[in-house]
């Protein structure tokens, strides 16, 4: 390198010749000589600068891209490098028709033992019968201490209970991890969602399966990685369904009910907005099955799809519409209701002598059994089969509840005439009231036959088997509003929701044969509103008996038709059901004949 000298020789030379001195010369080299040397530093920590703010910058880059790559991935722990044999345990979530949750996920713990690593078996097994009080302690005792070399002390258990066992000390008790079904609503849609259990399991993981209900009958699709975790979503609304299960609770304890089942459904998608069976059960500690006994003594037993009851006089307008669609009457057609009505050694009464005649309207009005049983036999045996096997009364409702497809109808061995009249009236059939909700949706909403579902519907099915004429279906729901308005269900008026529907009270039969005297299923089956159908009601309750004006009340008029009353009125605001005072006070009804 290259170095310009301190006193340069020809500034020099022409500095002696001018007199000047030559240190000067010495001192401005310098300075500049140090000012050249103070730029070239300062350049080179630029540059050193330079490279290093680009390295942070470069190792802060990587660092926030895996921050936000871990922030948008599933947290999950870390795993050894061992091979572990997989247990498939991910279930997708089930929410409701408006997203809510029903049913997810939740992380837990297992406890299990190897007897072979104990310490002091005795003494664990007195602290595991402290933490868990329904273990048995000798037989505990015995388990541990015996030639076992696995044993299973809880599937699932608390963080609490947790920490009580890891400070027993005892290295023979170990943890692993589970994945169990959450039901966050508690009892809300138990019977719906039915439940799940642990199939196929390992210590370090264990399947979830369904047992009952929809996490029964879509248990395959739940369980299909292909989902990607997209819930399955029913059609049932979760404030609807509390709602409804709070007033038929509150029906149950006033009516002094055996219990009680209420269907919601969609008049015209079939979509099911809300199912309440009582008393129900908490899916999150299901309890088991009764193995000996009558079924329907178990919360588990769903009244509302499982029950074969028969439901009395609901039937009276399918009857009703059977000889309208066969031409035989017309609304003011009047029948012969003088009883009794004998056939052979069988006779039929009504409930009230009604005189000599009634019109057809008033026969449902007025609930006449007699008028009912002789309409019947105008329309005959064949006719009566058709519309009621049309109707869906013949089979099994197909709908998305396993236990519901087992309830079957009980129907006559022999369709004979005493048959076909008792039928008439809902007597002698035996079916679910959800079979009765599936009905008179068909009956309000133009004649056109329904498919209950659980699962959330985009649209009305276009291709629909068409049962009855649109000019019947008016016809006999104008009959079913009458009876709100002048007839036994007067207690069902709902002001601005144009309630219309039937009761109907059916004595319960005897396991042993005949009926009790004082044992009742009573039933209101109703649709709303009259002007423009949209929903059907169904409500029914087992045993009620209420005191009222000094006598004992088991009827439905009494019973089941109040509590419905109180559903629609709470429900209907809930789903968007603005009352409609107008179409009340205008809506026109048929003539109706004392």
């Amino acid at each position: 390198m290259m170095r310009t000298p301190l006193r340069p020789l020809a500034r020099i030379l022409d500095a002696r010749e001018k007199g000047e001195n030559p240190d000067v010369i010495e001192a401005e080299e310098r300075a500049i000589r140090n000012v050249k040397l103070q730029t070239r530093m300062r350049r080179r920590a630029e540059s050193r600068l330079m490279v290093l703010g680009i390295f942070f910058l470069v190792c802060f880059s990587v660092v926030g891209v895996r921050m936000s790559t871990l922030a948008a991935s599933e947290p999950h722990e870390p795993v050894s490098a061992a091979f572990i044999p997989q247990i498939a345990n991910q279930r997708a979530d089930i929410v409701d028709r408006n997203g809510e949750v029903l049913a997810t996920n939740l992380a837990t713990t297992a406890l299990y033992a190897q007897p072979s690593l104990m310490v002091d078996p005795k003494a664990a097994a007195v602290g595991l019968s402290k933490i868990f009080p329904d273990l048995e302690l000798d037989k505990l005792t015995k388990d541990l201490s015996g030639k076992r070399k696995f044993l299973w002390i809880r599937k699932k258990i608390s963080p609490e209970q947790q920490q009580l066992v890891h400070d027993l000390g005892e290295p023979g008790l170990l943890f692993g991890p589970r994945e169990m079904r959450l039901y966050p609503n508690g009892k809300l849609a138990a019977h719906i969602l039915g439940g799940a259990s642990f199939g196929k399991e390992g210590v370090n993981a264990a399947e979830v399966i369904g047992i009952a209900g929809v996490e029964r009958y879509f248990d395959e699709s739940l369980r299909d990685p292909a989902r990607e975790g997209k819930p399955l979503q029913l059609s049932i609304d979760l404030t609807a369904q509390s709602a409804m299960r709070e007033v038929l609770a509150g029906g149950v304890k006033l009516m002094n009910a055996k219990g009680a089942g209420a269907i919601l459904m969609d008049i015209h998608s079939g979509e099911i907005l809300s199912m309440v069976s009582l008393p129900d059960f908490d899916p999150n500690n299901r309890p088991r099955m009764l193995i000996k006994g009558d079924p329907s003594q178990s919360p588990l037993f769903n009244r509302a799809s499982q029950g074969v009851y028969e439901l009395g006089s609901t039937f009276k307008i399918f009857q009703a519409g059977i000889n309208l669609k066969e031409g035989l009457v017309n609304e003011n057609t009047m029948i012969d209701t003088r009883g009794p009505l004998r056939l052979g050694k069988f006779k039929i009464r009504d409930f009230h002598d009604f005189g000599k005649q009634l019109s057809v309207t008033d026969i449902i009005v007025k609930s006449s059994n007699i008028g009912t049983a002789r309409m019947a036999l105008a329309a005959g045996a064949s006719a009566q089969q058709q519309m009621l096997e049309k109707l869906g009364f013949f089979d099994t409702v197909p709908v998305e509840l396993g236990e519901a497809q087992k309830a079957r109808p009980l129907l006559p061995k022999r369709w004979s005439d005493i048959s076909m009249m008792t039928i008439s009236y809902g007597h002698g059939i035996a079916v679910t009231p959800l079979h009765l909700a599936a009905a008179y949706a068909t009956v309000g909403n133009g004649g056109y036959k329904v498919k209950p579902t659980i699962i959330k519907q985009v649209s009305v099915p276009e291709a629909r088997e068409q049962v009855i004429s649109e000019k019947i279906s008016e016809k006999l729901i104008k009959m079913l509003r009458a009876v709100v308005t002048n007839g036994t269900a007067s207690f069902g008026e709902v002001k601005g929701y144009e309630v219309a529907g039937k009761t109907g009270s059916a004595d319960k039969p005897k396991p042993s044969g005949g009926y009790h005297d004082d044992k009742v299923i009573s039933t209101f089956a109703s649709v709303f509103p009259a002007s423009n159908p949209k929903y059907v009601l169904v409500v029914t309750l087992d045993e009620p008996s209420i005191r009222a004006h000094g006598e004992e009340r088991r009827t439905a008029g009494w019973t089941a038709v109040p509590v419905s009353a109180e559903i629609v009125a709470r429900l209907m605001p809930i789903l968007g059901l603005r009352p409609n005072f107008a179409a009340a006070r205008n809506f026109k009804f048929v003539s109706v004949r004392d």
